[in-house]
């Protein structure tokens, strides 16, 4: 059973747990986008369907697997959703919420857009595998998407607009406790709405959704990179003078996401550009642009990794008897490598013949991935025990009843 009115003791930046849960649900996904025969941009019901149906029971099972994975992790997704939006309501009355609103840890607040982005995101494939014939009215549907987008990028902008306005006009940022990147959670915030944004750009065959997708995606994937240089720089800066505060520490990984989605978004941008635009598809570029932000992302996760190790974050709050809600960040580095590799493998490798598809090398490309997919399940499973989990009465307290 999930804890409950934590008051005080709650913090924005759970939501991140049901970020994370609903970033898993993806991982299954990509099974199924580029391992799987179908017509559309992306698999239907139908699709899966005659894959269930008509190849065997082996691939009957697998294809279940898969579907199973995103549901079950779509279902917690929605369930510490929910649990989060109630435990934030009552937090908002206390005065812990009223320091957070002072400090720089406002920030925080972002966690929530950031949330409910991937919710969008995670519904719409759930709605494409599991809904028979939705696509067949997938073009009524892409409006609504972005309306539903660009109404949680307008709820982003308010609340970062509100946390910038008290620091424009009383200058109260607090350098000495930005040693870390946790400022970049707004980042993160951005560029999951930019790559929602961009699926109608990419998928859509009516032009005016096709542009106004790609518009709008890339203008929060421009607000997304300047804030992003701007905060990477000054949290680089605080932290190299302060050193990294150790319970922020997984911060230092953020970036891993905020690539993918960046990533995702602009590869979304050039497949909406050629079948919108008939712009020409560089298959070779692509092998460029996954590998830059494939090797920038390896480079962040060890930085990161060593430092932390050298920190024992990981086995005082993994592990350990240390609690801390920030301990969820782990997760979403995680689930946006997993996910950008498999984007490297399939359009940068084998769509340009450097690696053939099913092949021994394509599975061992493919082994550590999912390696680090069970690594992460078991990461979020560990720390959904430790943090939310409703500790058992005690001895005395069930005698006293």
């Amino acid at each position: 059973m999930i804890r409950k009115n934590l008051g005080e003791e709650y913090s924005p930046m759970y939501f991140l747990g049901a970020l994370g849960a609903g970033g898993t649900a993806v991982t299954f996904f990509m099974f199924l986008m580029f391992m799987t025969p179908y017509d559309t941009p992306i698999p239907t019901y139908e699709a899966m369907m005659a894959l269930m149906t008509g190849e065997g029971p082996l691939i009957a099972v697998l294809v279940g697997a898969a579907m199973a994975g995103i549901l079950f992790f779509l279902a917690l997704h929605l369930r510490l959703l929910v649990w989060n939006i109630r435990e934030y309501r009552q937090f908002r009355r206390t005065e812990a919420f009223a320091r957070l609103r002072r400090s720089n840890q406002e920030v925080a607040l972002m966690a929530i857009p950031l949330t409910l982005a991937m919710t969008i995101n995670a519904g719409f494939i759930v709605g494409a595998v599991f809904v028979p014939g939705l696509w067949n009215v997938v073009e009524y549907l892409f409006p609504l998407a972005m309306l539903a987008f660009l109404a949680v990028g307008a709820f982003a902008l308010v609340i970062y607009s509100r946390f910038l306005a008290r620091l424009f006009t009383e200058g109260d940022f607090d350098f000495t406790g930005n040693n870390n990147l946790s400022q970049l959670l707004a980042v993160f915030a951005f560029a999951m709405i930019a790559v929602g944004l961009a699926a109608p750009g990419a998928m859509s065959e009516n032009l005016a959704i096709n542009a106004a997708g790609i518009f709008f995606s890339l203008t929060f994937a421009a607000l997304a990179l300047v804030l992003g240089l701007v905060m990477f720089v000054l949290g680089f800066k605080s932290t190299l003078r302060y050193g990294i505060a150790e319970a922020a520490s997984p911060s230092l990984w953020i970036a891993i996401p905020i690539l993918t989605l960046l990533g995702i978004a602009f590869i979304r941008h050039q497949m909406g550009l050629h079948h919108g635009f008939g712009a020409p598809l560089n298959e070779a570029m692509l092998f460029v642009f996954t590998s830059l932000v494939l090797g920038a992302q390896l480079v962040f996760g060890l930085i990161g990794y060593v430092v932390m190790k050298k920190l024992g974050y990981f086995r005082d709050y993994i592990h350990g008897e240390k609690k801390s809600p920030v301990s969820y960040a782990l997760i979403c580095p995680g689930v946006a490598l997993v996910v950008f590799s498999w984007f490297f493998i399939n359009l940068g490798l084998v769509s340009n013949g450097v690696v053939e598809q099913f092949s021994v090398a394509y599975f061992a490309l493919l082994a550590p991935v999912v390696y680090l997919q069970v690594v992460t399940i078991a990461t979020l499973f560990r720390l959904n025990r430790k943090l939310l989990r409703a500790e058992p009465a005690t001895e005395g307290a069930s005698q006293q009843a």
